[in-house]
C-alpha cells in the first residue's frame, strides 16, 4: 500500500529540523491513515523496556531475569530486540538487527578501552554477540560481517560523550536513508519517516549542557554496575 497523502504532508525532516507536530500528534496522524497491518508495525517501532508487554514477559518467567548475567534494564532491551526480530516486516526486523548490532559493538568498545567485563555487557544471542564476547581481533573478527562496523568503532573512540551520541545517531540517520531510498511512498518510507522524527524529539529536549550531565551520569552508572565488575 502506498502513502502518498500522508507523506506529502509531512515536514521535511533534517538532522537539525525543529519540528512542528509534538510525537503525540504525529503518531496519532499516522495511526489514522496507515492500514491495520501496517498500523501493528509502527507500534512495533514504539516499543519501550518498560512497556507493559516487557514487563509481563519477565513476570511469566521467573527464571529468565536468575539466569541472565544482564542487569534488569538490559535484558528488557533484549526482549525489545527479541521481539522486533519476530516482526513480519522485512524493515523492522533490519532496522532492530541493525540498533542491536550498532550498541554491542559500541558497548564491546567501550569495555575493552576501560578493562569492563564485555560478557555482561552484551545483549541478546548470535554469531556476531559470540564474537564480541569472545575475540580479541580488533575488529572483533567482525570486518566481513557488519557493514557499518568501521564507522561504529570509529564512534567508540570519540571521547565527547554528547558529541559521540550525536554522530551514533547520524550513523542511524543515514541507515534509514540509504534502506528507504528507492521505496518512495511505501510504508518503509512512513515508519523511517517516525524513527527520524523520533530522534529529533530527543535532542529537542537537550542542549549541549544537558546532554553531558546525562551521558555522564550514564558512564558513571555503568562504572558502578557490577556488570562491569572486572
Amino acid at each position: 500500500m502506498l502513502y502518498h497523502c500522508l507523506l506529502v504532508g509531512l515536514q521535511d525532516l533534517q538532522l537539525d529540523t525543529k519540528q512542528k507536530l509534538s510525537e503525540a500528534e504525529l503518531v496519532e496522524m499516522m495511526e489514522e491513515s496507515l492500514a491495520d497491518q501496517d498500523k501493528a508495525f509502527l507500534h512495533e517501532l514504539m516499543m519501550q523496556p518498560n512497556d507493559d508487554r516487557i514487563t509481563a514477559i519477565l513476570e511469566a518467567d521467573d527464571d529468565l531475569q536468575k539466569a541472565s548475567p544482564l542487569r534488569e534494564e538490559d535484558l528488557r532491551w533484549q526482549i525489545v530486540y527479541q521481539l522486533g526480530a519476530r516482526s513480519k516486516n522485512a524493515f523492522v526486523r533490519s532496522w532492530y538487527e541493525f540498533n542491536l548490532n550498532l550498541n554491542n559493538v559500541l558497548a564491546a568498545s567501550i569495555c575493552r578501552k576501560h578493562g569492563f567485563d564485555i560478557k555482561k555487557a552484551i545483549v541478546g544471542e548470535g554469531e556476531v554477540q559470540d564474537a564480541l564476547r569472545t575475540s580479541q581481533a580488533k575488529d572483533f573478527g567482525l570486518g566481513s560481517s557488519l557493514e557499518e562496523l568501521d564507522d561504529i568503532l570509529r564512534l567508540s573512540e570519540i571521547s565527547d560523550l554528547y558529541d559521540r551520541e550525536k554522530k551514533t545517531d547520524a550513523l542511524r540517520w543515514r541507515w534509514l536513508e540509504e534502506h528507504t531510498l528507492f521505496k518512495y511512498y511505501e510504508l518503509e518510507n512512513v515508519l523511517s519517516y517516525y524513527l527520524m522524527a523520533k530522534m529529533l524529539y530527543r535532542w529537542d529536549l537537550l542542549n549541549v549542557e544537558e546532554g553531558q550531565k546525562v551521558f555522564r551520569a550514564l558512564i558513571a552508572d555503568m562504572k558502578r554496575d557490577v556488570r562491569f565488575d572486572k
